[in-house]
């Protein structure tokens, strides 16, 4: 069974969902550490109270993304983590050769549009109903140095309703995240094995 790094900027609601995953046996893994991009983020004692061990790397004690990057990887590595997670982490991440192929992010929206720097949550949503986007959804992804760039896993989309707001259309898209990132990841992870 994988063992499995959660990365964490926010609420850690994607982290949660997975560590549950996991522990229900609808992912072969093994949920072993979470890395939390700031000491302020919701998500540290909601994934402490469910046992997993928490670590902090705050990016402003680095003076290059790269050294952000490698202090972040040996938080996972010291833990023995395999695969990492990103669960709404909101910064950079150089990608050494040790790691190719082996961090997944989910984004909302459907890649390769309304990705790169900048677009996240709200922003994306926002993006979106301006365009009169028909459809939006959710995109995990293998991470490579560039910001939303990686090869696409797995998608599911979500209708842009008539009236939608940005916040109705992150609703919905959220929870098609709830869904699809289990089961990529348990995908991803039964290709490995």
């Amino acid at each position: 069974m994988r063992r499995i790094a959660f990365f964490i900027s926010g609420t850690g609601g994607n982290a949660l969902n997975l560590l549950r995953a996991c522990r229900e046996g609808r992912v072969p893994g093994l949920p072993v550490i979470g890395v939390a991009s700031t000491a302020k983020a919701g998500g540290i004692p909601r994934l402490e109270t469910e046992g997993l061990p928490m670590a902090v790397v705050v990016r402003g004690a680095f003076d290059s993304d790269e050294a952000f990057s490698e202090a972040c990887y040996r938080a996972a590595e010291a833990a023995g983590a395999e695969v990492i997670c990103l669960c709404g982490w909101l910064k950079k991440l150089t990608v050494p050769i040790r790691w190719s192929g082996r961090i997944l992010n989910i984004h909302p929206g459907l890649l390769p549009r309304y990705g790169g720097p900048g677009m996240y949550g709200m922003h994306v949503h926002r993006a979106v109903l301006v365009a009169g986007e028909a459809e939006s959804g959710a995109t995990v992804h293998l991470v490579d140095s560039e910001y939303d760039h990686g090869q696409v896993l797995d998608q599911l989309r979500v209708p842009v309703r008539p009236g939608d707001t940005a916040e109705d259309l992150q609703r919905r898209v959220y929870g098609a995240e709830m869904e699809l990132y289990p089961r990529a990841l348990a995908a991803y992870l039964g290709q490995r094995d």
